[in-house]
């Protein structure tokens, strides 16, 4: 199963990288066993700590989101997250060819679905949405997904670690122009209502 990889992720990334590279899986088994369990632990924080935890700015009174437009933020996060995994892996196996990768296997979405496990564990951390806490986990996983897909990529894709690095930069600006634009989706969507409804 999948998941058997997340704590050798966290603990030994070096063995778990040459492990999941030994033992490839389908996208279907890959999501199943990963991505649809692991991007449910921020959705489910989220929902939980803007609902009945909420948030506070300053001495401000404390925000809370109603169920149903938590719901609605929590299940397009979800969503946004495992299309994010797909995307960010397609990317990958498409500029393969670009960095000499010269196994044909696809294992783009397989690189991104592991890189994003420390982002998908610490989302534990929404169910109390204070701001700086939230911040710095948020960093500290970001962090340590970047320093996976560095080490990460070169390992799944058998290429030379200075061609890794190039092909990991390129991905990781490729994950950060996802986000601006997920952003601008954000903006889009609450315009047409989907937004955020405090209670009152």
């Amino acid at each position: 199963m999948s998941l058997t990889h997340t704590l050798g992720l966290l603990t030994h990334p070096d063995r778990e990288w040459e492990a999941i590279r030994n033992e490839p899986e389908s996208l279907g088994k890959l999501y199943f066993g990963h991505v649809l369990l692991l991007a449910l632990i921020p959705a489910i924080a989220g929902f939980y700590g803007s609902t009945q935890v909420g948030w506070q700015i300053g001495d401000g009174q404390i925000i809370r989101l109603t169920s149903t437009s938590a719901l609605q933020l929590s299940v397009l996060f979800y969503a946004a997250m495992l299309a994010g995994i797909y995307i960010i892996g397609r990317f990958i196996d498409f500029f393969a060819a670009t960095y000499e990768v010269k196994d044909s296997t696809p294992r783009g979405i397989t690189l991104a679905a592991y890189t994003a496990t420390p982002v998908f564990m610490l989302g534990i951390t929404a169910v109390y949405p204070n701001i700086w806490i939230n911040m710095i986990v948020g960093l500290i996983a970001v962090a340590y997904a970047v320093y996976l897909l560095y080490e990460g990529l070169p390992i799944l894709m058998k290429i030379p670690e200075d061609r890794g690095f190039m092909f990991a930069t390129a991905v990781l600006t490729v994950g950060l122009v996802m986000f601006v634009g997920l952003l601008a989706i954000s903006v889009v969507i609450w315009s047409v209502g989907i937004g955020p409804v405090y209670v009152s």
